[in-house]
C-alpha cells in the first residue's frame, strides 16, 4: 500500500541550508530552556508521597487539590484514577520533624488528607529523594548505553558515517522534546522518560529504512551523485514513512485526548516525538551522513582481486 501514487521526486536535501539552521536553533534553544527553566520533576524524581483515595461522593481534581492545599500542602497533584470516585495524589517532599518517625509522619500525612476531603486512603507510599536521584542518573544512563549500542550497530551493519549521523539524529530528538517540557513546565516523570526512549526506537527504524535503501540505489543509481542518491531514497520511502507516522500518530492523538491524566504526558511526548523524530530522519540523518562524506565506495563491496594478475603484474 502506497500513500503517494506517483513516485515523488521532491528534492530534500535542496534546502539543507535552511533545515540545519532550524534544528541547530530549535537544539539550542531547548538546551537554554532545560538549563534556565529546569525541568518539572515529577515523584518519581524528587521524592515524596502517593496515595491512592476513595471519596465518599463524585468530585474533581480541581476541588480536591484546593482542599488539600488549604491544609498545607502546596504544589500537590491530583488525577483520576479509574472511575470518577478514586484518585491518585502525589505530595511533593513534606517537612521532617526528627522525633517522629517515617511511619508516623505517614500515618498524620494521611490523616490530614482524609479529614481535608472527607475521602478514605486506600493506599500510601513514600517514595524517598535518594531514590529518585537514582532513577535520575539510570535514565540517563539508559539512554547513553542505547545510543552507543545504536552506534555500534548501525556502523557494523551499514557503515561508522551512518552510525555517527544516526546518533546525532536521535539526540536531536529528546533534546527537542526535553526543551518543550522545560518551556512549558510539563511534569517530567518516568511515563514520560519511557515515551523519549520509545521515541529514540521510533526514530530509529525509520532512519534504517532510508539508510537500507541509500545503500540499495547506489547499487542501482551508479552514475548519480550521493545528494541524488539520499534524495531518491527519501523519495522511495515517503509513503511508507507518511503512512506509518500518520497512523501512529492517530493512535497516539486518541490516547492523548481519552486516555485520562495519568497518560497524558507520555501521549504528549510520543506526539512531540513523532512529529519530530519523523523530521530528523529525514531531515538531519541524511544531510549529517552527506556532510561527513558519504561515498559509494564506503557501502558497497569491494571487487574481487584476481591473484593471478597481480601476481603477473609483479614481475
Amino acid at each position: 500500500m502506497e500513500f503517494f501514487k506517483k513516485k515523488t521526486q521532491i528534492d530534500f536535501l535542496g534546502i539543507k541550508k535552511y533545515t540545519t539552521a532550524l534544528s541547530v536553533g530549535m537544539i539550542v534553544l531547548s538546551l537554554i530552556f532545560i538549563f534556565a527553566k529546569g525541568l518539572n520533576l515529577g515523584l518519581d524524581f524528587t521524592g515524596g508521597y502517593q496515595m491512592q483515595v476513595q471519596m465518599d461522593k463524585p468530585s474533581s481534581a480541581s476541588d480536591i487539590t484546593t482542599d488539600i492545599e488549604k491544609v498545607g500542602f502546596s504544589n500537590a497533584s491530583v488525577t483520576t484514577f479509574g472511575d470518577n470516585n478514586n484518585f491518585l495524589i502525589k505530595l511533593p517532599p513534606q517537612p521532617t520533624d526528627i522525633k517522629i518517625d517515617l511511619e508516623d509522619q505517614q500515618q498524620q500525612i494521611q490523616q490530614k488528607v482524609e479529614d481535608a476531603i472527607n475521602a478514605k486512603v486506600k493506599s500510601i507510599s513514600y517514595i524517598g529523594p535518594q531514590v529518585g536521584k537514582e532513577l535520575a542518573s539510570n535514565g540517563i544512563l539508559a539512554i547513553i548505553i542505547a545510543l552507543v549500542c545504536i552506534l555500534v550497530y548501525i556502523s557494523a551493519r551499514f557503515e561508522m558515517k551512518f552510525g555517527i549521523s544516526a546518533c546525532v539524529a536521535l539526540l536531536h530528538d529528546p533534546i527537542v522534546i526535553l526543551g518543550v517540557f522545560a518551556l512549558f513546565q510539563f511534569e517530567f516523570d518516568l511515563t514520560v522518560l519511557a515515551a523519549i526512549l520509545a521515541v529514540i526506537g521510533y526514530s530509529l527504524n525509520d532512519t534504517v529504512v532510508i539508510y537500507d535503501r541509500v545503500r540499495e540505489n547506489f547499487r542501482k543509481m551508479k552514475k548519480a551523485s550521493v545528494v541524488e542518491v539520499v534524495n531518491s531514497a527519501i523519495d522511495d520511502t515517503l509513503s511508507r514513512t507518511v503512512l506509518t507516522s500518520g497512523l501512529t500518530m492517530l493512535v497516539v492523538v486518541i490516547l492523548f485526548l481519552f486516555g485520562g491524566p495519568s497518560v497524558h504526558y507520555f501521549s504528549l511526548a510520543l506526539m512531540l516525538g513523532i512529529v519530530v523524530g519523523t523530521y530528523s530522519s529525514i531531515y538531519v540523518a541524511g544531510v549529517v551522513a552527506v556532510a561527513l562524506g558519504l561515498n559509494r565506495e564506503s557501502l558497497l563491496p569491494k571487487p574481487p582481486v584476481d591473484k593471478e594478475k597481480e601476481d603477473t603484474s609483479d614481475f
